[in-house]
């Protein structure tokens, strides 16, 4: 029947991937768009129960495996290659790090790069500590370094790490389900493993819907600060279609000339609103604090890494810290295919060290820049910031930039970096999902990649019509447990593959459990740069 379906349509695709996928997303929004009430209330209580229950779970999944990275970058595989062993990187390090950051988290930055750390600021979540004062502003930004820096990364580079290491070194698709081939075997390629990939396509959908949704928030406060556009369901939605329309544009050019050169218009955008607000804001001050904060940092992650609010019962984690994992653990699919695709070549500890530190570098610059600054702002009495974000956070930005000259110029500056940041997440998604529901086989159709955009932007309409930013957290925060459990399995496949790597063996001797026999009375362990066996290509 499905088969039938495909062919009717002209697609090209694994049809249980693909139909189960779309089947599901549009059952979502029927019954969303009429039972809005309903499906708001349903997430909202089957979040909390999560939170309560699993919440450790994230904070537990998320901390070792960034260490189990680390680990794997220092030890002796670190030295194996994503790709044959003479094989060097199609991008440059800059290109690859501005493909990275726009694809990444670029949208989320800009969404609470002021909001978050002046919210913490005038409320602190920890006990005996007074809103305001300069506890509370170090506590503000590390907290915020923390949700953003090496866990959030960590996140996007375990299932990045995998995939390459799969598809670039034992010639397997270039899917979830891949990854799970040492465990399953051949069953990855049935329906065990369209279940995987459903799972991903799903997570995509919803974890991107949820960016564009928070940004349309944000872009419709931009554009009411400077023409007077109200913010309203009906201006969202516009604003939804118009994004989406750019995105579906973007994505048929396909991945070189259409992500990379937005990729790389807008950081340098980004750049120089940073260097904007860097120059005309309190200089001196935002280099002292950028300082401090590393060392505050680094300091505090060992804590705050194993931090579940055992002895505090409020809701404050469940709000932000476990909002954020499952929002990234959402995009994690999806991003990590991305950054497999733009990756081919490197080692793993060249992987390791640039998708954890560089944009985590970043990301303190940019909290430095721009939370710092609105914390001075709001110390100074310049602007009443703190009250501005409690009532709509998607406001902070603009509200900010107006205690600095040219305010009407930075502001619409942010709109375009938004606008750009939505586009290359909404195509980049695209292509990944495409890429999730065909077999490597098949030509990527750009109906297909089309279809995929639109179901973005129509899933992100439908959200923010079914309640707003609650309705996105308690979705996301849902949604992205299915996935945080593929994540701890997929670093057990990896290392499992690795080790059968490092001593000479394919990944299908693992899998028939030759790899590793039980005498091993003389060590047979090959170099690291043996060639793996080639494994036969599968769909």
């Amino acid at each position: 029947m499905l088969e039938w379906l495909q062919r009717r349509l002209g697609l090209q695709t694994i049809p249980g991937v693909f139909f189960t996928s779309a089947g599901i997303a549009a059952l979502f929004i029927a019954l969303a768009i009429p039972f809005d009430q309903v499906v708001a209330e349903s997430f909202g209580l089957l979040t909390g129960w999560v939170a309560r229950n699993l919440g450790w779970f994230y904070i537990l999944a998320v901390s070792v495996l960034l260490i189990f990275l680390l680990v794997l970058a220092i030890s002796r595989y670190g030295n194996i290659r994503l790709g044959a062993d003479d094989s060097r990187p199609d991008y440059s390090n800059l290109t690859w790090f501005t493909m990275l950051f726009a694809a990444g988290i670029g949208t989320i930055l800009m969404f609470w790069g002021v909001a978050e750390p002046v919210s913490h600021f005038a409320h602190p979540p920890f006990d005996n500590v007074q809103p305001g004062s300069e506890r509370a502003a170090s506590d503000a930004m590390t907290i915020a370094l923390y949700h953003f820096g090496l866990h959030t990364w960590t996140i996007f580079a375990m299932p990045g790490l995998a995939i390459g290491y799969f598809a670039y070194r034992h010639d397997l698709p270039m899917r979830i389900s891949s990854l799970f081939y040492p465990i399953l075997g051949e069953r990855a390629f049935g329906p065990w493993g369209w279940a995987i990939d459903v799972i991903a396509v799903l997570g995509t959908l919803f974890g991107v819907a949820t960016s564009l949704g928070l940004g349309t928030l944000q872009l419709n406060s931009g554009l009411n600060y400077l023409f007077g556009v109200p913010s309203t369901a009906l201006i969202q939605v516009g604003l939804i279609a118009v994004i989406t329309g750019i995105a579906a544009t973007s994505v048929a050019l396909g991945l070189d000339k259409g992500v990379r050169r937005l990729s790389q218009v807008n950081i340098v955008l980004a750049m120089v609103l940073l260097a904007f607000v860097f120059t005309v804001g309190p200089t001196v001050f935002i280099a002292e604090g950028m300082v401090q904060s590393v060392g505050d940092y680094f300091d505090k992650l060992p804590w705050l890494a194993f931090w579940t609010e055992t002895f505090k019962e409020t809701d404050w984690q469940r709000q932000w810290t476990l909002f954020y994992w499952a929002w990234t653990i959402s995009w994690a699919p999806y991003v990590g295919i991305f950054i497999a695709r733009i990756s081919r070549g490197r080692t793993i500890r060249e992987f390791v060290a640039g998708v954890l530190f560089a944009p985590t570098a970043f990301t303190l610059v940019w909290f430095g820049i721009f939370g710092l600054s609105a914390i001075q702002v709001e110390m100074n009495g310049q602007i009443s910031l703190a009250e501005q974000v409690q009532q709509d956070p998607s406001v902070a930005i603009f509200a900010f930039l107006e205690a600095f000259p040219l305010a009407d110029i930075a502001s619409a500056l942010s709109v375009v970096i938004i606008v750009i940041f939505f586009t290359t997440s909404s195509d980049s998604a695209s292509l990944v999902i495409d890429m999730l529901t065909r077999r490597e086989d098949q030509p990527s159709l750009v109906r297909q990649r089309i279809f995929w955009a639109v179901a973005q932007g129509v899933i992100a309409a439908t959200l923010l019509l079914a309640g707003g930013l609650d309705a996105l957290q308690n979705v996301i925060t849902s949604l992205g447990l299915p996935f945080c459990f593929l994540l701890v399995f997929m670093a057990i496949a990896l290392f499992r593959a690795l080790r059968a790597d490092y001593r000479g063996f394919s990944v299908d001797e693992l899998v028939q459990g030759r790899a590793f026999p039980e005498v091993e009375g003389t060590s047979n362990a090959k170099q690291e740069t043996d060639n793996v066996s080639e494994t036969v290509g599968r769909h």
